[in-house]
């Protein structure tokens, strides 16, 4: 069986793409910090090698034997340091190349992500050949940087640097580019926060019924990095992963409130919304709290801007399709928390 290092698989995309490739007969090495923290979904059925992705000798031994590198590790939050967005993001990712370049790996797959091409309402649908546009332009973002704007920018960096180091030296290198993720563990994109405060009792949250909102379900991402892995692209290629298209984002949250028996809160409008929003990030800002306010003005614009990608580039070099509806992708996401006791 063809070995591959997977890195991140502690986390939403990278359990699920280790859960992919142990289906497709693949002998997987999840590269983790704490082996432990590995959902119980993949006991027994990968190997483990313990370290940090920013530690370039242990991830070259890690890689050892292995023929292709899955990277799917990262900081991935709209609260932090900038120093630790950039060593995790980047210096990881030119890690995973280092140590796929010194083990003779015949493929390495990056994960990048849309928020490179820019995340601000935009009429139109982006796609591959789009430039960077990572650095959202809040209001007084000079003065009290946005800290999403680190997550976008670093991410937009990580892929500059994927792309020249790759080209330098000769590595194929598949970036794939995952929309917004959701499903079974995932904490921390927005989706299980949305429905857990709708049930502890908010009646209102920011939002609007205009804007439409690009997702894909954990397990269809998972599938684009098992045909990728399968096809191993020569060359340096970046991959928008996504439903085919959009979905109105109050529809797409309303599936949720409505599989977890919840009545969707009201909406409210942005000049409501944002001002509060901007206090608290302020507030959190100047007293440097470690925790991140409910509300940003990060969070609050994604609930009224529109964004789109094409996935055209996806299917054509890949052959990706979605096995999952909006609907049953959803389903499967809330069974999970009810049944491991988070709802």
């Amino acid at each position: 069986m063809e070995k591959v290092l997977i890195t991140g698989a502690t986390g939403l995309i990278g359990s699920h793409v280790a859960e992919a490739l142990c289906d497709c007969g693949y002998s997987c090495i999840a590269f983790v910090r704490a082996p432990s923290r590995l959902p119980e979904e993949l006991g027994g059925r990968v190997e483990t090698r313990i370290g940090d992705i920013r530690d370039l000798d242990a991830f070259t031994a890690a890689a050892r034997g292995c023929s292709s590198i899955v990277h799917a590790a990262g900081m991935a939050a709209d609260w932090g340091d900038k120093a630790d967005f950039l060593n995790i993001n980047v210096r990881g990712t030119l890690n995973a190349l280092e140590a796929a370049r010194t083990n003779g790996c015949a493929h390495v797959i990056v994960t990048g992500s849309i928020s490179s091409y820019g995340e601000e309402d935009c009429a139109f649908v982006k796609d591959e050949t789009s430039p960077f546009n990572p650095h959202y332009r809040y209001f007084l973002d000079r003065l009290f940087p946005c800290k999403l704007n680190w997550y976008r920018d670093s991410k937009a960096e990580t892929t500059r640097q994927a792309m020249a180091f790759s080209a330098r030296h000769g590595i194929n290198c598949t970036i794939l580019e995952p929309a917004w993720v959701y499903g079974e563990r995932e904490f921390n994109s927005g989706f299980f926060s949305y429905v857990k405060s709708v049930q502890q009792g908010l009646g209102f949250l920011p939002g609007s019924k205009r804007n439409t909102f690009h997702a894909v379900y954990a397990r269809d991402c998972a599938k684009a990095y098992a045909l990728a892995l399968r096809k191993k692209p020569k060359g340096v290629e970046r991959i928008i992963i996504g439903n085919p298209r959009p979905q109105p984002m109050h529809e797409l949250f309303g599936l949720f409130c409505a599989e977890a028996g919840l009545k969707p809160p009201r909406l409210l409008p942005k000049w409501v919304a944002y001002p509060p929003a901007f206090a608290l990030e302020a507030a959190c800002t100047l007293f440097r709290s470690k925790k991140p306010p409910l509300l940003s003005r990060g969070r609050v614009n994604m609930f009224y801007d529109s964004i789109g990608y094409s996935t055209e580039k996806a299917r054509a070099l890949l052959g990706f399709t979605c096995d999952y509806t909006l609907g049953q992708g959803i389903r499967n996401a809330v069974q999970w928390y009810r049944k491991k006791g988070y709802l």
